[in-house]
């Protein structure tokens, strides 16, 4: 009976756990990873980064080639024909009463200003011995854009250097805007640099003059109920006034157009590589 009992008590008794066993099971797992040998965020640009980035985009652009300025065939057309007639047209209103019908300085140069003076009374005798000052004002003004106009004419005639072929990308833009010299304009010479900067302003700034005098001359007209032209037939009035007239705003307003698209694509050219260059440091 005695070794009975002490045999289910054997039994009933669970095994101790072995200590190799925990030991291991614990050396068999893998360690946790520690936070020091995790993977640091990027650092942002440290100040001397971001300056070697700019100065690297200045020194860049400083090695690209200047900027080229190529006339156009429209513009040198235009400023042909314009010139001539512009200085014969000042010179009749800034010498009047000499040049008008009965003055010395009439006879042969002005004779076709007696018929216009009968169109337009703003050149004729009514608005002389009404005191009117607004013509010689503008001829005034004519004076300084032709001025402007042979400024432009002789920085590209002393300083222009021959055009390279057809096809090939000149180092700023054509006439136009455009990128590439275009046929009406190989084997003309071509400015570089500052004085094509030079050119491009100051044809650019005659050309607004001379659009703005024009327009100042029709409203003129219009604010004044057409006193000095509304006399004429319509047929007189759009071969006569209109159509000559008119020849002063759109051609100057399209040489705006060129010379326009030329300084924005200069300036783009200039700030482009240095402003990518600082939006993306930032």
């Amino acid at each position: 009976m005695v070794s009975t009992r002490s045999s289910s008590a054997a039994v009933s008794t669970p095994a101790p756990r072995l200590k190799s066993e925990s030991s291991s099971f614990s050396s068999s797992s893998p360690p946790p990873p520690s936070q020091s040998s995790a993977i640091a965020p990027p650092q942002p640009p440290t100040t001397i980064t971001k300056t070697r980035r700019a100065n690297g985009a200045a020194t860049a652009s400083q090695k690209q080639a200047p900027w080229s300025h190529v006339p156009s065939t429209v513009t040198l057309l235009w400023l042909a024909v314009s010139l001539p007639l512009v200085v014969w047209d000042t010179g009749y209103v800034l010498l009047r009463p000499r040049t008008m019908p009965g003055g010395n300085l009439h006879w042969p140069l002005w004779v076709p200003y007696k018929l216009y003076g009968e169109v337009d009374h703003i050149y004729g005798f009514k608005q002389w011995n009404l005191g009117n000052g607004f013509t010689a004002a503008q001829g005034s003004l004519n004076v300084i854009e032709t001025l402007m106009y042979l400024v432009y004419i002789g920085i590209w005639y002393r300083n222009a250097k021959p055009a390279p072929v057809t096809g090939k990308r000149l180092n700023g833009h054509a006439a136009g805007g455009s990128a590439v010299t275009p046929r009406a304009t190989v084997g003309r010479s071509v400015l570089t640099g500052r004085a094509a900067a030079l050119a491009v302003l100051i044809g650019f700034s005659a050309a607004v003059m001379t659009v703005s005098k024009t327009v100042l001359y029709w409203l003129n007209e219009s604010f004044s109920g057409f006193d000095n032209i509304g006399h004429n037939p319509a047929m007189r009035l759009i071969f006569l006034w209109i159509i000559p007239n008119g020849a002063w705003l759109v051609v100057p307003s399209y040489l705006i157009y060129l010379f326009g698209s030329e300084i924005v694509d200069g300036l783009t050219k200039a700030s482009g590589p240095a402003l990518r260059s600082s939006v993306k440091s930032d």
